[in-house]
């Protein structure tokens, strides 16, 4: 079984050039994985900002489910189960209902 030639002198210029792409790539994942792994961190760590709350005043249909909630300003819109659209004004008055 014949055995493997060692390898004498230095390495040849394309493999140097290789090794090199090789360590700098190397580098340059390990510096974004970090980086992600470190902007999770704080967005995790970072203080959760207070949901808007739904005034007790709103009236929704009998029986309607909500699917969908949306706090703009001014304006609050549910849509329902069955496709409606309920637009509520900010003190819980119904504004406009958009049936499908």
């Amino acid at each position: 079984m014949p055995s493997e030639p060692t390898p004498t002198g230095p390495l040849p210029p394309e493999l140097r050039f290789i090794k090199r792409l090789v360590t700098v790539l190397t580098a340059t994942m390990i510096a974004g994985l970090l980086t992600i792994v470190v902007l999770l961190v704080i967005r995790i760590a970072a203080p959760t900002t207070k949901l808007p709350t739904l005034p007790a005043d709103i009236a929704l249909p009998a029986g309607a489910e909500i699917t969908a909630l949306t706090f703009a300003e001014g304006f609050i819109v549910v849509v329902t189960k069955t496709g409606e659209v309920l637009i509520y004004a900010a003190d819980g008055s119904l504004r406009q209902s958009l049936k499908p």
